[in-house]
């Protein structure tokens, strides 16, 4: 499955910053469906109402998802992978 991915950084209540990616299929080029992804990640996190734009969360690259991954997406509509501070 061909994914595209959405590198993000979201401040966070407290003021550190945390880093994730959001992975969806390509076919989804709507930004607003995209952001509102992040946001349902955010309030899963304790974090909701921070701001999550295209300041905060812009298009990576498109690459090609592990079968795990793609289960995730199937089920959700996108994944999301944390990469730094999302505790």
């Amino acid at each position: 499955m061909q994914v595209a991915v959405w590198d993000t950084y979201v401040n966070k209540k407290d003021g550190s910053v945390m880093h994730f990616d959001i992975i969806a299929p390509t076919e989804i080029k709507n930004v607003e469906i995209i952001h509102n992804f992040g946001k349902e990640y955010l309030k899963s996190k304790q974090q909701e109402n921070q701001p999550l734009t295209s300041e905060e969360c812009q298009f990576c690259h498109i690459e090609t998802v592990e079968p795990a991954m793609e289960a995730v997406i199937n089920e959700k509509g996108y994944y999301i992978l944390e990469m730094g501070n999302c505790d």
